[in-house]
């Protein structure tokens, strides 16, 4: 794709890098360009605006063709986005109607008759066999002919676009924050810094890069201009040789090692001997990863290379023929003879692990003074701990003096949900507490003093980002745990996907719940209408790419939660299609429109997830009416084919509960611990700021600077 790098930019940024042009008369392009971007909920700011105003005019029409092309995917507006219902949502039918509708149509038919009355006298029918359900009865362009504008409202988004540097220091600078980030990266920014590095490994580096599936994908573009790698343990290497083979470099996935060049093959070696040689201890790194290891010897012949021996004994230990005791083990054995104190010392020496080893210490210590141990262990030894570890268990904490009969849940990388009891003991009260406070005096000791602060208060209720993985890529996505506001009176949510090589069945639909999680109603392509909403109709196949709606009046809604889903009922996954994504929309109630309005996208996030069920976030109405949106960026297992909203709804209430009641770290608890370290806290923006207040609002939201 032309302009690769530049969007990259925008779409992590919200700048504009400028390339060097001549100076021009480019005004009135500018501002032509300006009014093509509000049409998609964007505008250039005032400094961009008269940037471009004095570039070339041929230079100007250039740079907003590629930009046009760059925020219209941002948004989701670069597919074609038609309804079943040509009008949808006006005259949506009932559910029973429309298949009559359908059944009528189809007998009228020569060629279905035979095989409809057939089946009817069976006493079951097949939807998918009646020539007008599933496939779109009129073409795109005929739905916009039937649709009226969308008329403009004070509460459409407006994204704004900043005037950026050069673009060789926009990108090492990206490149820089990508690769030292300190919480791991989704996949969708893990191949934006694959696509950063090819440019920028020669450059100037970030001072770290803790997150060891970056620092793979550093290596892979640092080994192919020659410059030194980046390895410190035997699994640095393993992830390098994955990324050499186009594998997976987080090692969830299995990866089959190609035939690596001579040079390729050295390198690999030699990190793996200088690694051993430095700390013999680090062999017992391969049991963790036993299999990828043996296979990955098979490739590098380490026996043609006696000089590296101590590579050879990687492989070794990985074939069982040397041992090499693991720091794991060695804890399980003293946590087997419940030598808690023993175990206690051992882990000091691993401060990461002691942390994430906590909850159990407490659980399973004898008395108090084996707890007071643990507890002073980890104060003495939280300077040392990663601030991401530091938050996680501050998190988890918190949550551990919930009832023993709420559900636990537990979500893994791909973002696979499941709930069970939880059964665990609680943890004693004061110890919690004591590990709480010592807890927050170490986030307070490493936070900054700004001295004041200026906030929105929209972002207070967002939730640290832990983990890249827990969102998605896409616009105006949040972590997940964060609450946001939902200023809108007419809901709308929104599938598009498009098939890779099957027919796929994707369902939209939407789960009603009372306040104590129970089912209330549905919409779906089997209940096409309910109390508040409608359903814009089942397309049952998108070779040519399709999308779904459902609108909902917020007014007319009694349940407390509404729970959109997207159910794969047949075909491909999720990560297997062209593409796929979700999003919302939100309008004034009288504003009309087409069903799918760039400037109205609140939302869009793509779905790219390992389930057959996908639960992007919860809307839940407060006690004064007002709506707000919980992010869940959740994926259920389900089952090979036919999910429906009507078979899950359990399994959705469950997981749906568990994350809601969860109380998550957010940029609140930041605040607060900074508040009472004397900081000056204003949360109103200034009058005097630049800009106009909204607009100020919005660019914190979207992550501008």
């Amino acid at each position: 794709m032309t302009h690769r790098l530049e969007s990259l930019v925008i779409r992590h940024t919200h700048r504009l890098p400028l390339p060097q042009t001549p100076a021009g008369d480019g005004g009135t392009a500018a501002r032509q360009f300006d009014a093509a971007l509000s049409s998609v909920g964007f505008k250039l700011s005032a400094e961009l605006l008269e940037r471009l105003s004095g570039q070339a005019e041929d230079a100007v029409v250039h740079i907003a063709e590629w930009t046009l092309r760059t925020v219209s995917e941002m948004v989701g507006d670069h597919a074609r986005h038609n309804s079943y219902f040509i009008d949808f949502p006006a005259n949506v039918p009932d559910t029973e109607e429309f298949w009559m509708r359908c059944v009528t149509k189809a007998l009228g038919d020569d060629e279905s008759r035979e095989d409809v009355l057939s089946q009817l006298a069976d006493g079951v029918l097949n939807l998918l066999s009646l020539p007008a359900y599933g496939r779109y009865q009129h073409t795109y362009e005929e739905m916009l002919a039937a649709q009226d504008e969308l008329i403009a409202s004070a509460g459409d988004r407006v994204t704004v676009l900043h005037l950026g540097r050069e673009l060789d220091d926009e990108l090492s600078d990206l490149y820089r924050a990508l690769a030292g980030s300190t919480t791991p990266l989704g996949e969708d920014h893990l191949r934006d810094l694959k696509a950063l590095a090819e440019r920028c490994a020669p450059g100037p580096q970030p001072e770290s890069i803790p997150v060891r599936e970056n620092r793979a994908v550093v290596n892979e573009a640092r080994l192919a201009v020659g410059a030194d790698l980046l390895l410190d343990t035997v699994t640095d290497v393993l992830r390098l040789a994955c990324a050499l083979s186009g594998g997976d470099v987080t090692l969830r996935e299995r990866t089959r090692f190609r035939a690596l060049s001579r040079p390729a093959r050295r390198a690999l070696l030699a990190g793996l001997d200088a690694v051993v040689a430095a700390n013999p201890a680090k062999l017992a790194d391969v049991h963790a990863h036993r299999e990828p290891f043996k296979r990955l010897g098979e490739r590098l012949h380490p026996h043609e290379y006696p000089r590296w021996p101590h590579a050879a004994d990687v492989f070794a230990v990985a074939r069982g023929e040397k041992e090499a005791r693991s720091f794991d083990s060695r804890v399980e054995k003293l946590l087997d003879e419940f030598d808690i104190l023993g175990a206690v010392r051992l882990l000091t020496s691993a401060p990461g692990k002691l942390f994430r080893t906590l909850d159990l210490l407490l659980r399973i210590a004898a008395g108090q003074e084996e707890r007071d141990a643990v507890v002073s262990a980890a104060v003495r030894a939280a300077p040392e701990v990663s601030g991401r570890v530091v938050l996680s268990v501050r998190e988890h904490v918190q949550n551990r003096d919930r009832e023993s009969d709420e559900p636990r849940v537990f979500i893994n990388r791909r973002g696979r949900g499941w709930v069970t009891p939880d059964l665990r003991s609680p943890l004693p009260i004061a110890d919690r507490d004591r590990l709480i406070a010592a807890l927050d005096a170490e986030v307070r000791r490493r936070l900054p003093a700004p001295g004041r602060l200026l906030l929105d208060p929209a972002v207070l209720d967002v939730a640290l980002p832990l983990s890249g993985r827990a969102s998605a890529a896409g616009l105006g996505v949040l972590p997940r745990g964060s609450l946001s506001a939902v200023d809108g009176e007419q809901l709308r949510f929104f599938v598009y996907w498009k098939e890779a090589e099957s027919r796929t069945d994707y369902d939209l639909s939407a789960l009603l719940l009372h306040a104590d999680y129970s089912a209330d109603c549905w919409l779906s392509y089997t209940s096409l209408k309910a109390v508040g909403g409608e359903h814009s109709g089942d397309v049952t196949s998108a070779p040519d790419r399709a999308s779904e709606f459902i609108d909902l009046s917020l007014d007319r809604v009694r349940s407390t939660f509404i729970v959109p889903q997207v159910n794969i009922y047949a075909g491909e996954g999720f990560e297997e299609v062209e593409e796929s994504f979700f999003g919302f929309m939100l309008r004034d109630g009288e504003q009309k429109g087409r069903p799918f309005e760039p400037r109205t996208v609140r939302m869009k996030s793509e779905l790219r997830g390992g389930g057959r069920v996908a639960l992007p976030l919860v809307f839940r109405r407060e006690d004064d009416g007002q709506w707000c949106a919980k992010w869940l960026h959740l994926y259920l297992k389900g089952i090979s084919s036919a999910n429906r909203v009507e078979e899950n709804q359990l399994s959705v209430s469950k997981v749906v509960r568990a994350v809601v009641e969860r109380e998550h770290l957010t940029v609140r608890y930041l605040i607060d611990l900074m508040s009472g370290a004397a900081a000056a806290v204003l949360r109103e923006w200034s009058a005097g700021m630049k800009g106009s207040g909204r607009e100020l609002r919005t660019q914190a939201r979207r992550g501008a600077p």
